[in-house]
């Protein structure tokens, strides 16, 4: 499988799906500033690496699977559970690459510039994601 954009499905999402999305980010980095708020900083920064859209995009990709199957007269609930099932194995690779995005702006915030810094851990993130799929492939 090579990784490749997709804009097609764009045109599939409604207006509510969006809103959707963004109810429930807000509500999610809502609910970690109310964690750092009681627990201190440190405790309420492990939580901002849980994405903050993931749940919403989860199950509309969930739903819009399911929806395609039944367009065309089939049940499509174990198709939208292993599509779900599969963004949520990319998210988990992605957050493999977020470790070590932190340990780079971890180690380096305080010696280097912050844009040079912020560049390194996203370059960081994107070998060490890309690195995960392809590891995954192999294995």
């Amino acid at each position: 499988m090579r990784i490749s954009l997709d804009f097609s499905s764009l045109r599939r999402v409604r207006f509510y799906e969006y809103a959707l999305r963004f109810l429930l980010g807000g509500l999610v980095t809502l609910a970690t500033g109310l964690i750092a708020h009681s627990f201190g900083a440190a405790i309420g920064g492990l939580f901002l690496a849980f994405p903050a859209i993931f749940p919403a995009s989860c199950t509309l990709v969930e739903k819009h699977e399911a929806e395609k199957k039944k367009n065309h007269g089939l049940n499509g609930t174990v198709r939208g559970r292993k599509a779900a099932a599969l963004d949520s194995f990319g998210a988990v690779l992605g957050s493999i690459g977020l470790a070590g995005f932190a340990i780079v702006g971890w180690q380096c915030f305080l010696t280097y510039p912050a844009a040079l810094v912020l560049l390194a851990a996203t370059f960081t993130w994107l070998v060490i994601s890309l690195a995960a799929w392809e590891i995954r492939q192999v294995l």
